[in-house]
């Protein structure tokens, strides 16, 4: 039998917690509360889990949880319900709700669980920046209008929606689809959309093409379920987020990104997928220092900036760095003719020196070998050749002769 966990500080958000609670049972959930206040008081009777026995799974012991500093009680306190989660084998989701403490509190728990189990943040930050909390995880954030400071006719119509909607998502069950099909990743941005779309087209009858936004988050989510071995191979072949890291944009993966695959030896196809542009939210939240850049509006709250020739060079030397630790085989496609669909001849960002720069840079770089290889095409990256050639280097790196 699979329970609904309701997390949270039981000192100061009992009513709401308790609600929750019963808003689950009335929809035939088991529940199981658990307190996760860090005042090192003695947990109510109503919750099933006291704090002292999760802060218990923290590694230095329950003592290092209590200290009395609120900041490092939420991160300890944290970490060892981060810990606790794991060892639930009745844990079938998992909800919790409060302000900034209380998100700081359950959010990390949430993405230690796998993809797929329900969680479910009722947050007062949740219509501000949340990437912080999520991450690569699938949390569900809901804004409660109001405080979750007691129970009154708007805070019950919200916390019974997050009851009934944690209650659903514990339900459900998918379409029956082709699960037996082996998993490949895929990453993509609207600008090489028709690259990716050929490929999958081409890949689809034999692998279970799932495809990633490269948005920062989707970078970090493809790269956790390579590492964790869900996908047979991957098709990198949006690394945007490169970009965003070296020229300062808002949709970076990090510093890591690409290194899944020095860790783990995975068949490994990469490219240069919109390389040529960083991204900024609205056009007024670009810094003053960057006014002098080429720019392009996408929409009302995107604005894409164009990577310059030394920005290209660095991120070729970034990525050069990453392609020679992969463990696995490692075929990496250049598009000598354009890196996005606005990096076309006549498209705004349509630059060969800069391209070139990028080029140049990881093929003076790269070390190659037999199974590590840099191919150069004469083709802009959303060419039906080029994505056949992805799909053949992917093959050739995967498939049995």
């Amino acid at each position: 039998m699979k329970r609904a966990y309701v997390a949270g500080t039981f000192d100061t958000k009992a009513r709401e917690l308790l609600y929750l609670r019963d808003c689950l049972k009335r929809h035939g959930i088991d529940t199981v509360t658990v307190d996760l206040s860090t005042s090192g008081a003695k947990s109510p009777a109503e919750a099933d889990i006291a704090a002292l026995t999760v802060a218990t799974f923290h590694p230095l012991a329950a003592e290092a949880v209590f200290t009395g500093e609120r900041g490092s009680a939420v991160a300890r306190m944290a970490e060892a319900f981060s810990t606790f989660v794991k060892t639930r084998e009745d844990l079938g989701g998992l909800i919790s709700a409060g302000g900034s403490g209380a998100t700081a509190l359950a959010t990390p728990a949430m993405r230690a669980l796998p993809v797929g189990i329900a969680k479910l943040m009722v947050s007062t930050i949740a219509s501000g920046d949340v990437r912080p909390h999520v991450g690569s995880s699938d949390i569900a954030m809901l804004y409660p209008v109001t405080d979750i400071s007691g129970l009154n006719r708007i805070s019950r119509r919200v916390l019974a929606n997050a009851a009934g909607a944690l209650a659903g998502m514990m339900r459900a069950e998918p379409l029956p689809g082709e699960d037996e099909k082996p998993a490949i990743g895929l990453t993509m941005f609207g600008v090489t959309t028709p690259c990716v779309q050929m490929v999958t087209s081409l890949l689809q009858d034999r692998y279970d093409c799932i495809v990633f936004h490269a948005t920062g988050a989707g970078g970090q989510s493809f790269e956790t379920l390579a590492g964790s071995g869900f996908f047979s191979g991957v098709l990198d072949i949006t690394t945007t987020e490169i970009a965003d890291e070296i020229a300062g944009g808002v949709l970076s993966a990090g510093p890591g990104r690409l290194d899944a695959f020095a860790e783990h030896a995975i068949p490994y196809v990469g490219s240069t997928g919109a390389l040529d542009m960083a991204n900024f939210w609205a056009r007024e939240t670009v810094p003053t220092t960057l006014a002098h850049r080429q720019f392009h509006i996408h929409n009302a709250n995107v604005t894409l900036m164009r990577t310059t020739a030394e920005e290209n060079s660095r991120i070729g030397r970034f990525i050069a760095a990453k392609l020679n630790r992969m463990r696995g085989p490692v075929r990496f496609l250049l598009p000598m003719k354009g890196n996005s669909a606005l990096d076309a001849e006549g498209k705004p960002f349509f630059d060969e020196a800069a391209d070139q720069a990028l080029f140049t840079s990881l093929e003076k770089d790269f070390r190659g070998g037999a199974d590590h290889r840099l191919i150069k095409l004469p083709h802009h990256i959303n060419d039906a050749p080029f994505a056949e050639a992805l799909v053949k280097a992917f093959r050739e790196i995967t498939e049995m002769p």
